[in-house]
Parts: C-alpha cells; structure tokens; sequence
C-alpha cells in the first residue's frame, strides 16, 4: 500500500485520488469513510492524498488495514510529527473499530505497522505484546521458500463473515475451538524459534480445520476443492487468508513437492511470496513541498 500527501493548489479544498477522484470543501463531503475519518481527526485542509496497492481491495490480505496504518503514518508526517509503530497500530484500531465501527481485531493493524514475522498476544486489558519470531536466518530463508502463495479471486466482506464468527464465538464449543487455535499459534512460535520449519505445515492444516468452522462464510466448495487438490499434491498444510470466502490461499510445500502443487493449481495464478521486514515506513521526505 503506498499513499502521498502534496499541498493542494486549492488551500480550502481536498483532492482524494484512489479508485476514484474526490474534490471536496469539508469533511463531511468525503465518501471514503477512511479518508473521512483520518482527515477530520487531524484537522487538514488544503491536501491531495493519492493512494496505491499490490492487490485490489476485499481479497483477505488487510488492505484496509494498512491502509488505515499508512494514512495515519502519512499524515503525522506532514505534520512534522514522530509516531511510534505501536502507537501507528494502536489508533488505528481505534479509527476502525472504535470510530468506524468495524467487527473486526486488531492484527492486521499491527502487522501493517511492524511488519516481520512477530508473535502478537491481544492481551484483556487491551494491550497487545509484539515479540520477533528468533529463527537462524537459513530458517527464515527455508521459511519463506517453503510458502506458496496463489490468488482464488472474488471479492468478500470481512465485515459481514466476521460478524458471523463474533457471535458464533460466545457458545462454548466455539470459544474451545478459538482456544485451540492460540494454543496452535504459542506452540508454532516455540517450533520456528527451535528452527523446526516444517511444523509450518502441520500446524497451518490444524488451524485452516479450526477455522473453518467458525463461520459459514469463511470456506465454500471451491475453495475446499483447492485445498484438497494441494494437498494431495504434496502441500503439508495451508489456509485462507483473511476472513474468509474469497482472496488468497497459501501452503506450506517442501521444494521437492513444488512443482507438482504447482501444477494441480495451475488454473489459479501464483504470486510471488516474501516476508516484509520493514512495517509502516516513510521512503520519501520533500521537507521543501510540505
């Protein structure tokens, strides 16, 4: 996700570029509820803001999100402010959430901002322990090889099949299964930091069944489909990602069974795959335009 900020030439106007141009004279005039949100919160006027991304929108990968995060980032900028990568995370959770009314957690915001494989603990008391994941760099390396990553299509509505699973999650079998699946997480953490890479595999199969059942939104017969034909091919584990329904899946594949899971998926596209170290960063400053 990348946005810029520039003076607008209109100094009591805003100009918006993303999927589509806004020019407005007030707040209140903003379709895009993020833009809208942010801007008024900051008190800015006199801006034009573009935004562009890797991957459209609704495909499971926290482009919102991110979004929110590098907004956020992009307008304490301007304002010759520092912000700190929790506190990038922190507020925007509480724009989507909290302001926007979003069901959603608070990952993708803190991934979006700190970037990295990290092991992230949403305490009760609402505050969220970010720890790195400590591998010897051959393990990141076989790590990040060992993932394949492909694109399904379709676009979903994280908000609606995670409204579903919210609720779903107050009976007590679901509260046992979301149990489950933090004990999965601790248990990875403690596998990748001994550099036992392929527990990968087996721990995202555990969590994909897991999940699956927390909503009806969150698989459909394609997408089993898709599961099963990687998996017969040699995948050792894998999941959606995202809420559910649509987007992209990824599978964890020994090297010597990538070409065959390749080739078993070969009606989907494959996209290239790589861990990003650097979370929310600014990668250009013209002190002279702002």
């Amino acid at each position: 996700m990348y946005l810029t900020i520039h003076n607008y030439f209109h100094r009591n106007q805003i100009r918006l570029k993303y999927s589509q141009t806004e020019t407005v004279k007030n707040y209140d005039e903003i379709e895009h509820k993020y833009f809208k949100q942010c801007l008024k919160d900051f008190g800015i006027m006199g801006v034009e803001i573009s935004s562009m991304a890797d991957i459209p929108s609704g495909t499971g990968l926290g482009s919102s999100s991110s979004f929110t995060v590098a907004l956020l980032h992009l307008l304490h900028t301007y304002k010759g402010e520092y912000v700190s990568k929790y506190k990038l995370a922190k507020d925007a959770c509480e724009v989507e959430i909290d302001k926007l009314g979003e069901p959603i957690g608070k990952q993708d915001q803190f991934a979006a901002a700190f970037g990295g494989l990290k092991f992230y603990e949403f305490q009760s008391s609402g505050f969220v322990n970010v720890e790195p994941i400590i591998m010897k760099p051959e393990s990141y390396k076989e790590l990040e090889d060992n993932i394949l990553m492909f694109y399904i299509g379709g676009v979903h509505s994280a908000s609606a099949i995670l409204k579903e699973q919210s609720q779903s999650v107050k009976s007590k079998h679901k509260t046992k299964v979301q149990q489950q699946m933090c004990h999965l997480t601790r248990t990875l953490k403690e596998e990748l930091q001994k550099n036992h890479v392929d527990a990968m595999g087996e721990l995202l199969h555990e969590n994909w069944m897991l999940k699956k059942s927390l909503a009806s939104g969150i698989s459909n017969p394609f997408i089993d489909e898709t599961y099963e034909k990687a998996m017969n091919a040699g995948a050792l584990g894998g999941k959606l990602l995202g809420a559910g329904g649509a987007g992209f899946m990824i599978f964890y594949v020994k090297p010597e069974q990538q070409e065959k899971v390749r080739k078993g998926l070969s009606h989907l596209r494959e996209m290239n795959f790589e861990m990003d170290n650097s979370g929310a960063s600014i990668v250009f400053f013209d002190k002279e335009n702002i």
